[in-house]
C-alpha cells in the first residue's frame, strides 16, 4: 500500500470490510481512506477498480460506510434497523450500474459501468450489505468485543461465536491486555 497510509483491513466479506475502512470508532478513530485517491485503492485491493475518485464521491463512499455500520450495528443487536441509514444503503444500490458476471472458474465477479465510477462500485458494497443485513447468507452480524473498536463483523465461523473483528489486531491487543493484567495482579514471588 502507499507509504504514510494505515494498512487497509481486509476481510472476506466486501460490506464490513469498507466499514473497517474506519476503525477504532470509540477509541482513537483511524481513518484508512482520507483521501480519494486511497479510495481507489481500497477499490481496486477489493477486485472494484475505478479510474479516479472526486472529494464528492469520497463524501458519498463515507457516508455509505457509516449508514452501514449502522444499520449492522443495529441488526447485530436486535433493534429497529435505522431509517436514515437504510436509506442512504438503498440509494447507492439502486445508484450503480454494476452486473455479477460468472468468471471461466466458477466463480462471482463484478463488473462495474463502461465509465467506471465510484458510484458503481459503492452499489456493489451497498448490495452486499442488504444481503447480509437482510439475512441472505449463512453467518451472523455481531460487534467487536474490544471496547474501543466495536466494529461489525460478519460472523462465518462454525459456532458463530466469534468475539473480534480481527483476531490479529483486536483480538490480540486484548489478549495481551488480559495477560498484562494479570501478571501486575499476580503474587510477587519473595526474594
Amino acid at each position: 500500500m502507499r507509504a504514510g497510509f494505515p494498512d487497509f483491513r481486509l476481510g472476506s466479506v466486501l460490506a464490513t470490510s469498507f466499514t473497517a475502512t474506519l476503525t477504532e470508532r470509540c477509541g482513537d478513530a483511524v481513518e484508512r481512506i482520507p483521501t480519494p485517491r486511497r479510495l481507489v485503492d481500497w477499490l481496486a485491493v477489493n477486485g472494484l477498480a475505478v479510474e479516479s475518485c472526486t472529494p464528492a464521491q469520497l463524501d458519498l463512499a463515507r457516508e455509505l460506510r457509516e449508514a452501514i455500520h449502522a444499520a449492522a450495528t443495529a441488526a447485530a443487536v436486535g433493534d429497529a434497523l435505522p431509517a436514515a441509514p437504510v436509506r442512504v444503503i438503498n440509494d447507492r444500490s439502486a445508484e450503480g450500474r454494476a452486473a455479477a458476471i460468472l468468471t471461466p472458474d466458477g466463480r462471482r465477479q463484478w463488473r462495474l459501468g463502461p465509465a467506471t465510477r465510484v458510484e458503481d462500485a459503492l452499489s456493489v458494497i451497498a448490495a452486499d450489505a442488504i444481503g447480509i443485513i437482510a439475512g441472505e447468507r449463512d453467518g451472523r452480524l455481531a460487534l467487536c468485543a474490544s471496547p474501543t473498536c466495536r466494529a461489525a463483523f460478519f460472523d462465518t465461523s462454525q459456532s458463530r461465536t466469534r468475539k473480534w473483528c480481527d483476531m490479529n489486531t483486536c483480538g490480540n491487543r486484548q489478549k495481551k491486555a488480559r495477560f498484562n493484567a494479570k501478571q501486575r495482579n499476580a503474587p510477587k514471588p519473595a526474594e
